[in-house]
């Protein structure tokens, strides 16, 4: 089995490498000090892990987390990378930004839950490397942050960002400089949110939300974050089953908890119910009323049991504008 690791013969060669080239250059000249020079090409990006500066104007990107892609190519980011959208799999480009990766020419790179290639994102010599977000890829880039940086200057969305407004907002005004971007995305984002709760029906009660893994095992999302938090914005009620503290995340920084299909019957009791397949379309409503735990549940008995694209759980600002149409046309008021 390949490693993931870098070896240490890799690692000294590049520091190596950056010990010649600070060796060899030419003395600057008073009119280039190298403090004028770090302003006008640097940035400095306060992250989890410290103080990092990064090219102010990067001209490789390598990307470790698929779901951050559409707010690079938002932002015409030059992403010369990036890993698949879940380890060990058949890698493709999303609807919403596949024109724009295959314009910039991006490559898939080797992932798996081992971790993240090290050695084909140093053969990239990216200048910069964008990282982290919810879940596993910010567990694997965390871990691998001291290596990732060995290659080029790491910055990791932090797991505190739950939103897609707040990782897009960092990216743009903290890590590439671009405000206006995604001060007209939160715009016109807010905008259709309030025409569409004023154009839908809402179902009574409470709402509680769910993911099903390939293997069909159900992870319910926290009520507070994410998705469900977008539907509360538009009027729902989202069931505080993590507030009542019974549960932790599947991992540190994570947006859902995990549940047994037993557990399904005794928890599952609200009005009404949304399924998400996980990163691909791994269940749907006819399976799930084929399960004698799941049809015996209220919102299956009411007809209030929903199904929305896998993309929805961890939307980012143009899922997330899609996902209002889609919410728009399942509950629309009648007579619209």
């Amino acid at each position: 089995m390949r490693s993931r690791l870098l070896s240490s013969s890799i690692l000294a060669a590049v520091v190596a490498a950056g010990l010649a080239l600070s060796g060899c250059a030419a003395p600057a000249s008073p009119e280039s000090s190298p403090s004028a020079s770090a302003e006008a090409t640097t940035r400095v990006v306060a992250t989890d892990q410290g103080d990092v500066t990064i090219p102010a104007a990067p001209k490789k990107v390598v990307l470790l987390n698929y779901a951050l892609a559409g707010y690079l190519y938002d932002l015409d980011v030059p992403v010369a990378a990036m890993t698949p959208e879940a380890t060990n799999s058949d890698p493709v480009f999303s609807d919403f930004w596949a024109d724009d990766a295959e314009k910039a020419g991006t490559e898939f790179l080797p992932w798996s839950a081992e971790g993240f290639d090290l050695q084909a994102i140093l053969a990239l010599e990216p200048d910069l490397i964008i990282a982290g977000g919810l879940g596993f890829p910010l567990m694997q880039a965390t871990k691998a942050y001291d290596q990732l940086t060995a290659i080029a200057p790491t910055v990791i969305v932090s797991g505190s960002l739950t939103e897609w407004q707040q990782q897009f907002s960092f990216l743009a005004k903290d890590v590439f400089d671009q405000p206006d971007v995604y001060d007209e995305a939160l715009a016109a984002y807010d905008e259709k949110v309030s025409a569409v709760k004023g154009e839908i029906s809402v179902p009574s009660g409470e709402s509680v939300f769910l993911s099903f893994t390939a293997d069909q095992r159900p992870f319910v999302l926290i009520e507070d974050r994410g998705l469900p938090k977008m539907f509360s914005d538009l009027g729902f009620r989202p069931a505080p089953l993590f507030a009542s503290g019974q549960f932790q995340p599947y991992t540190a920084g994570g947006d859902s908890f995990e549940i047994s299909t037993e557990q399904a019957g005794q928890l599952l009791t609200q009005d009404s119910l949304f399924v998400f397949g996980f990163n691909a379309e791994t269940i749907d409503l006819a399976t799930l009323r084929a399960n004698p735990v799941y049809s015996a549940l209220p919102a299956f008995q009411e007809e209030q049991a929903y199904q929305f694209p896998y993309w929805s759980q961890r939307a980012d600002y143009d899922e997330s504008m899609a996902l209002l149409d889609l919410v728009q046309k399942q509950f629309a008021k009648k007579g619209q």
